[in-house]
C-alpha cells in the first residue's frame, strides 16, 4: 500500500503456537483466533499468554492522512475470532480502528466475531441529559453491530442498560472478583468501610461491602448554587475506619480527591479507592498523586500512561485472567454467568 504511514503500527509476528513457544494448556482445547488492535496491546498479549494462544498476525496502521488500514495476514475463514480493542483515548481513533478491524474480519469470512471491549467508550452518554443531546452509547452500539460483530464482551459498563442498546449478545463482566481478592490481601484484618463517591454508585459499593461483610457509607455531593464549591456530606459514620471508595470510571479524579478530603475531615483513618477504568485525563494523575488518597487501585482495561506507571500511589490490577476465562467459555459455548459472582 503505497503512501502508508507506520504511525500506530501494530504487527504481530506470531502465527502459530510453535512460533510462540507455547503449547495448549492441559485439558483445554481452544480453537479460536485472537486479534489485537492498538489501544491496549499489553492487555491483549497478557490474554493471549493466559490462553496459550498466540495473537493472529495482523497489521493495523495509518495512512499519512491518518486513515486506518487493517490487513489480516492469516486465514480466519470459518474461525471464532476475538478482537481485543478498548475505545479509550484517543476514543474516536480507537473506535474507528475497532470498526475497520471488524469489517476486515467479516470480509475474511470469520465464522463469528466477538468484539472484546475492556473499556466501552461513550458509555457515559447513555441517555438524553438535556434537550437536543445525543445518546451516543446507542450510536456506538449500532456502529459495532453494523460493522459485523456477532457478540460483545465488555467489563463494568457505566450503565447496565447499555446491554440493551445492542441487537447482538453482550456479556458484561464485573471487575469485582479481581478487586475483592486484592482487598482481601491488602487489607486483611482492617476495619473497613466501603464508600460510594456519589449516590449513583451505591449498588456497586454495596456489592463489595457485602462480599467483605463490611458497612457502607455514601458521599452526598451537592452544589447549593452556581459558582459555589460543592458541599460533600458523608452519610454514615467513618470515624476511625479504613475507607475504600469504589467506582467504575475515574476521569478528572476531582470527585474522588474531594471525597477523600471530606472523609478525612469526618475522621476516616485512611482513604483508598478502587476504580475499574482509569481514564485519568488531563492533570488527573498529578491530582491523585497530591491528594489525600493513600492509594488508587485501577485495572488495566485501559493502557497505562507513563505518568500512571511512575505514580507512587496508583497501582494496577490485571484483568487478563478474567477476560481470558470469559473468552475461553464463550469459545467453548460454556456458561459465563459464574464469572459475574
Amino acid at each position: 500500500m503505497e503512501g502508508a504511514s507506520t504511525y500506530g503500527q501494530n504487527t504481530s509476528n506470531l502465527s502459530s503456537n510453535e512460533a510462540a513457544g507455547n503449547s495448549p494448556a492441559p485439558g483445554i482445547d481452544i480453537t479460536m483466533r485472537l486479534v489485537a488492535g492498538n489501544s491496549n496491546r499489553p492487555l491483549a498479549e497478557a490474554i493471549a499468554a493466559t490462553l496459550h494462544t498466540p495473537l493472529t498476525k495482523a497489521t493495523v496502521h495509518r495512512f499519512a492522512d491518518m486513515e486506518v488500514f487493517v490487513e489480516i495476514h492469516e486465514n480466519v475463514r470459518g474461525e471464532d475470532v476475538f478482537l481485543v480493542q478498548s475505545t479509550s483515548y484517543p476514543a474516536n481513533d480507537n473506535l474507528m480502528e475497532l470498526l475497520v478491524c471488524i469489517d476486515a474480519l467479516r470480509r475474511a469470512s470469520a465464522r463469528r466475531i466477538t468484539a472484546v471491549l475492556p473499556y466501552f467508550g461513550y458509555a457515559r452518554q447513555d441517555r438524553k441529559s438535556a434537550a437536543r443531546t445525543p445518546i451516543s452509547a446507542k450510536l456506538v452500539a449500532n456502529l459495532v453491530t453494523a460493522a459485523g460483530a456477532h457478540r460483545v464482551l465488555t467489563l463494568d459498563l457505566h450503565a447496565g442498560q447499555i446491554q440493551g442498546f445492542f441487537d447482538i449478545p453482550v456479556d458484561n463482566l464485573f471487575a469485582a472478583p479481581v478487586i475483592s481478592d486484592d482487598i482481601q490481601q491488602r487489607f486483611a484484618g482492617a476495619d473497613l468501610m466501603f464508600v460510594s463517591p456519589d449516590v449513583g454508585g451505591v449498588v456497586r459499593a454495596r456489592s463489595l461491602a457485602k462480599r467483605h461483610a463490611s458497612d457502607l457509607a455514601i458521599v452526598d455531593k451537592r452544589r447549593e448554587k452556581a459558582g459555589v464549591s460543592e458541599v460533600m456530606n458523608i452519610i454514615g459514620d467513618v470515624s476511625g475506619r479504613d475507607c475504600i471508595m469504589v467506582d467504575d470510571i475515574v476521569d478528572s479524579a476531582g470527585t474522588l480527591c474531594n471525597a477523600a478530603v471530606a472523609l478525612k475531615e469526618a475522621g476516616a483513618k485512611s482513604v483508598h479507592a478502587y476504580v475499574t477504568h482509569p481514564v485519568l485525563s488531563g492533570g488527573a494523575t498529578a491530582r491523585v498523586a497530591s491528594s489525600g488518597l493513600e492509594s488508587l487501585i485501577v485495572t488495566d482495561s485501559i493502557a497505562m500512561t507513563e505518568a500512571v506507571r511512575v505514580a507512587d500511589n496508583i497501582h494496577v490490577l490485571s484483568i487478563a485472567g478474567l477476560m481470558a476465562e470469559a473468552i475461553r467459555r464463550i469459545s467453548s459455548e460454556s456458561s459465563v454467568s459464574s464469572l459475574f459472582d
